[in-house]
């Protein structure tokens, strides 16, 4: 077994001039993160965990420059620099790492809150899935787990997991079909507080109803030029489709998802109705928060060293009361 690396903790108080604010890149829900270079120049990211009992503890990082995901998408003017070979090469990406969570860790991880701001992008716009402070460990010969306790993000989360806490690799694969959706239209599902943004409908429904109706045209982000849509574009939604769709045992496994995306030659299933293809409304009508209380998530060793941090809202301890499908 392939040992951790350490780091002595004067190399690193040096790399990062001592932790200065001007090193400081962000602040996350257990700590700050700051940037640093080592002595032999390779740029790191370094978190400082609150110290509640005094001790310090440190997790050093690679340092990849490019941000979040999310940075580039919902922004109408980073966007425009994804061309859909780039775009292609995220969902592609992302759905490797996943399946190696899934299928290929020495204990299958299931991470719970995929979402376009846990998507890191290294200089070579290359994903890294980030932030498993949400993340839970299977045995591989377990298949699902329950919760009382629901954590994760507004419009990423499986119905199955809202409605009844039930978790599993098939709750990645839905988070998954979103983030595919967000990449292909350039639009949120949701925003952070549970809102449907400046369109009263949801991401997923619109996806369906366009694709249903044969307007490909509606769905795929106007940055996105081209007259005709490219067999990825069209084959990205369908698969898109395949993991948000309500029934769990329809969605496909990770490892079938990264065959379809890289083999043209499988035929793809036709999708079934997705779930929460609600029209009009915000998800925070449609939830009661046990407790009221919220964590923050955040992407925390990414991106400028801005001096502040970027804040997510994670939904903690919330159940979903009146979803209805379509």
């Amino acid at each position: 077994m392939v040992e951790s690396l350490q780091f002595n903790l004067g190399v690193i108080r040096e790399a990062t001039e001592n932790f200065s604010d001007a090193m400081k890149l962000g602040q996350g829900g257990f700590g700050s993160v700051y940037f640093g270079k080592l002595p032999n120049g390779q740029e790191i990211a370094v978190k400082r965990l609150s110290r509640n009992s005094g001790e310090e503890r440190l997790l050093v990082y690679e340092f990849v420059p490019n941000s979040s995901l999310d940075q580039f998408i919902f922004d109408p003017l980073k966007r425009a620099r994804l061309d859909w070979d780039t775009r292609y090469k995220i969902i592609t990406g992302i759905a490797r790492g996943i399946m190696y969570l899934h299928e290929d860790s020495r204990l299958r991880i299931i991470h719970r809150d995929l979402k376009a701001s846990n998507i890191l992008l290294d200089a070579g716009m290359n994903p890294k899935v980030s932030d498993f402070g949400m993340a839970r460990l299977f045995e591989f010969d377990q298949t699902q787990a329950d919760t009382n306790r629901i954590v994760g993000t507004y419009g990423y989360m499986a119905p199955e997991y809202v409605l009844h806490g039930h978790f599993s690799v098939k709750s990645d694969v839905f988070s998954f079909g979103v983030l595919v959706l967000e990449i292909v239209s350039g639009r949120k599902n949701l925003d952070s507080h549970g809102h449907y943004g400046e369109d009263p409908e949801i991401l997923i429904s619109h996806v369906w109803r366009s694709w249903r109706e044969g307007n490909i045209r509606n769905i795929v982000d106007p940055s996105v030029t081209s007259t005709n849509y490219s067999a990825n574009i069209l084959r990205c939604i369908h698969i898109g489709l395949l993991c948000v769709q309500e029934s769990v045992a329809s969605r496909p496994t990770m490892a079938s998802v990264v065959v379809m995306l890289n083999s043209h030659t499988v035929t793809l299933p036709v999708p079934t109705q997705p779930a929460f293809s609600m029209s009009m409304g915000n998800a925070s009508d449609l939830s009661t928060s046990i407790d009221g209380t919220s964590t923050t998530s955040h992407s925390d060793y990414s991106g400028n060293r801005t001096g502040s941090g970027r804040r997510t809202y994670s939904v903690n301890e919330v159940s979903i009361t009146r979803p209805y499908p379509r």
